[in-house]
């Protein structure tokens, strides 16, 4: 669980109800019904209209990825690809075929697989890069439109306030319902303003971490399944792959990888 996630929604929500309450104002004044069906609803259902209805419907599972913590192994790259290296010079590269069903990671395997059947390094490379281009895509897809919900919500806000002020000027004559008709009028846009700036924006700059770090742990690998390929030498590899790695997570493993 993503603690960060939680914090960042509850302590927003606990900013804007203080804001509020320290302005002179109350809870009670900023919830309208009709405001939260066309700035939330409405928003909602114009991605049916911008999104094919798989990813519609999809696009909540996806942003709850952004409250767990995706922990991508760089470690344990780093500590297998040395451990295969070492057995492939010592024993040949057909030896790793063994090894093959014991890893968890798929795009490792597909490369070591690729490795063990004697594919060329650079077809090795090709095929693997557009395995991780074609992943990084399917991910942007996702991103993009939520991005794209995040801007439909603001325009929903300011509809929400003209159809608000729509009705305050059509009643003109009772001067006592100015004020609050007002408003009313301006909460749509306050709604706008938070689905697209507290809750929808920072779930998409959260899972672009994620699938930064993702191509990050992909590339480890092409370069530890290449130098493989090539027999380098165990801790040459060792030393490449440690370079992706955050100074703390490396610290950790190096007196282990590189032991002569």
């Amino acid at each position: 669980m993503d603690f960060a996630s939680i914090i960042g929604l509850i302590g927003g929500a606990v900013c804007i109800v203080v804001s509020v309450i320290a302005s002179g104002g109350s809870i009670r004044n900023i919830l309208d019904i009709p405001s939260i069906f066309m700035t939330v609803g409405g928003s909602l259902f114009a991605m049916f209209i911008a999104a094919p209805l798989k990813k519609a419907l999809g696009l909540f599972k996806i942003m709850g990825r952004a409250f767990k913590v995706h922990d991508f192994g760089e470690k344990n790259i780093v500590i297998n690809m040395q451990a295969l290296s070492e057995k492939a010079r010592r024993e040949g590269i057909l030896a790793l075929e063994d090894s093959l069903e014991d890893l968890d990671d798929a795009f490792m395997k597909m490369g070591l697989r690729l490795v063990v059947d004697g594919t060329d390094g650079n077809i090795i490379r090709a095929i693997m890069e557009n395995e991780m281009s074609q992943c990084e895509a399917r991910h942007l897809e996702w991103i993009s439109i939520i991005n794209t919900w995040a801007g439909f919500a603001p325009g929903f806000g300011m509809m929400g306030t003209v159809v608000g002020l729509i009705g305050m000027l059509n009643n003109l004559e009772d001067k006592s319902s100015l004020g609050p008709n007002m408003a009313v009028a301006l909460v749509t846009t306050l709604y706008g303003c938070m689905m697209a700036n507290w809750l929808i924006s920072p779930f998409s700059t959260k899972l672009l971490a994620h699938n930064a770090a993702e191509m990050r742990t992909k590339e480890m690998i092409i370069e530890g399944v290449l130098a493989i390929q090539a027999g380098e030498n165990p801790r040459i590899m060792a030393q490449k792959l440690l370079t992706y790695l955050d100074p703390v997570t490396r610290k950790a493993i190096e007196a282990d990888v590189l032991k002569d």
